[in-house]
């Protein structure tokens, strides 16, 4: 009897369902029996985590709440956090479904996590940081000497002069040998006549050592003279703009890239004008150049005016506050007429708004070509004021000898040589230093 608010009644006697039910039950909990030992240890485990998590003071989580901060991590020695709800009940979905086979391994892992629960862990030492290791200063690479660069066009004559001479002395025989050997060397008819005639009054019957000297002598004064006077870099306008010339394949683009970089380690700012606009991707290597050294190229069309690249390089120069404007010229030379009006249209557009530019105007010649550098420089000096030569791959080329030819006949100052590929390869000319290399003296 059952005794209730309204009196005692009789409990209501199971139905055949609920007895159906409960068998239902009892033979699944018999056929899954792993699955049911699962799911004790599981909440088993459960329980034990949720006893154990740590609890933090309501004060600090008060005061990270209201600070915005996430949780910090547990002090050294205590007993990790449980991990979130929803992992849990995650993984104890994929247990109800999984196989039976895969059940066991499962089990023992949550076992195992049961019991690294329960046990406290050993305390932590801390272990303190190495000490990062400091990397290595990078490598500074040597500069080569002069000399290296220039052994080509030391051993095919300058060296060879040695040689012919040894212990002979100066007479007749020698001086015809000697003068063959001038005329195959691309110093030009007339500078090889003048330097034997020095050769005949000052060494004539004097030893080979004596000849050696005083051609060195005279090669360094007629050097001399044209080697450039005052700061190689210095401004003259503001922009300073230079203009250069030369045909194609002297290297001239790239003698401008690098005299951009020059000006850029100097700390100025520079504008490249991508002047020659018919060579085929003669823009593109310009542009190129102006990436690596960190300056603006102002360029036109394939095939455009030349006159207005420059025109617009030296506007934005003007408006960026540069201060250098280096304009490329296009290197044709199919007959002197076309050449004369374009440059001397470049050089009126320049000046419109900017008076005195250019301010510098260098030709840039191919030491390989040997005497035709000569007749290049005549016909460039004929149609423009050109201020400076810049005399290129003197490290591949047995023909550097040129530059005494060149000094010779035109007395232009001679800026830069360039001897190798790197930016640092385009050199300031020094007269002493460029002649000892040639006779192979010092390092």
């Amino acid at each position: 009897m059952v005794v209730g608010r309204g009196g005692s009644y009789a409990p209501r006697a199971m139905d055949s369902f609920d007895l159906s039910l409960i068998r239902g039950a009892a033979v699944w909990a018999e056929d899954n029996l792993a699955l049911v030992l699962a799911a004790s240890v599981l909440l088993l485990a459960v329980i034990a985590l949720i006893a154990l998590r740590p609890r933090r003071p309501k004060a600090i989580v008060a005061e990270s709440v209201e600070s915005g901060a996430g949780l910090e991590e547990p002090p050294t020695g205590q007993i990790e956090p449980a991990r979130p709800r929803e992992s849990v009940e995650v993984e104890a979905t994929e247990l109800a479904t999984a196989e039976p086979a895969s059940i066991e391994k499962q089990v023992a892992v949550v076992v195992e996590d049961a019991r690294a629960a329960l046990t406290p862990p050993a305390a932590v030492v801390p272990v303190s940081a190495p000490e990062p290791i400091p990397s290595p200063e990078p490598e500074r690479v040597a500069r080569v000497s002069l000399r290296d660069r220039l052994s080509r066009t030391s051993e095919s004559f300058f060296g060879r002069v040695g040689g012919l001479l040894g212990g002979r002395k100066v007479d007749a025989e020698l001086l015809d040998e000697l003068e063959a050997m001038m005329f195959g060397a691309d110093l030009g008819v007339a500078t090889a006549e003048s330097l034997l005639a020095v050769v005949r009054q000052k060494a004539s019957g004097a030893g080979g050592e004596a000849v050696k000297q005083v051609l060195h002598q005279e090669v360094l004064e007629r050097l001399e003279r044209v080697e450039p006077r005052g700061e190689r870099l210095g401004l003259v306008g503001k922009p300073h703009v230079i203009l250069v010339l030369g045909v194609n394949g002297t290297g001239k683009t790239t003698t401008i890239g690098k005299l951009a970089a020059r000006y850029a380690r100097a700390g100025r700012t520079v504008v490249l004008g991508a002047g020659d606009t018919f060579r085929a991707a003669a823009i593109e290597q310009l542009q190129v150049w102006g990436e690596r050294v960190g300056c603006e190229v102002v360029a036109g069309k394939q095939g455009g005016d030349p006159a207005s690249v420059a025109f617009d390089a030296v506007k934005t120069a003007i408006a960026r506050s540069a201060d250098v404007c280096i304009v490329d010229t296009a290197g044709r030379l199919q007959t002197k007429k076309p050449l004369m009006d374009e440059l001397g249209k470049i050089v009126r557009v320049l000046s419109r708004d900017l008076p005195g530019a250019p301010h510098e105007t260098l030709l840039v010649l191919d030491s390989n070509t040997g005497q035709n550098a000569i007749s290049q420089a005549e016909l460039f000096t004929e149609v423009a004021n050109v201020t400076g030569l810049v005399l290129t791959k003197l490290d591949g080329s047995a023909k550097g000898g040129v530059i005494v030819g060149l000094a010779d006949r035109f007395g232009i100052p001679v800026r830069y040589v360039g001897v190798g590929e790197s930016i640092d390869d385009l050199r300031d000319f020094e007269a002493k230093e460029f002649v000892d290399a040639l006779f192979g003296i010092g390092g």
